[in-house]
């Protein structure tokens, strides 16, 4: 197999581009490796007990009161950094829905009606988060409405 890297500051994002005659199993396993950014988080289960979290264990993340709490399926922890240093680490699996607010797409259950052109977002877990006005064209967009 060839490879080639061209670097240049034009590129903000790496990318790749794959040029081949069929997908077989060795090109599925690239696929899959060059496409998933799955950087574990680390957060803290209580103040001293630290916990390593996978992306898929995590269903939403929310500022609350200065702290940032990642919302689990059944249980909450607290992480040391931004919310915007997580949507980097997160990457495209995950959108912000408000300022203070990021959901991992994979666990939405529904959409309600909220007040002034806002949405309520249910997850999965039973979260809940209103899609404010200033992201809701996003989102509306990742939905296809």
């Amino acid at each position: 197999m060839k490879v080639r890297v061209d670097i240049s500051p034009e590129y903000k994002e790496p990318f790749a581009v794959i040029h081949t005659d069929a997908v077989t199993d060795e090109i599925q396993r690239m696929i899959d490796v060059l496409g998933t950014s799955e950087t574990p988080i680390t957060a803290f289960r209580n103040e001293e007990d630290l916990v390593v979290l996978q992306v898929s264990d995590i269903y939403m993340i929310r500022v609350e009161n200065g702290d940032t709490v990642i919302y689990g399926e059944k249980s909450t922890f607290r992480s040391r950094k931004r919310l915007y240093e997580l949507a980097m680490m997160l990457g495209k699996s995950f959108m912000q829905i408000s300022k203070t607010t990021l959901i991992n797409l994979s666990y939405m259950d529904h959409i309600e009606p909220g007040f002034s052109g806002t949405l309520l977002l249910v997850m999965k877990n039973g979260c809940k988060d209103y899609v404010s006005r200033t992201y809701l064209r996003e989102f509306k967009k990742y939905l296809g409405l």
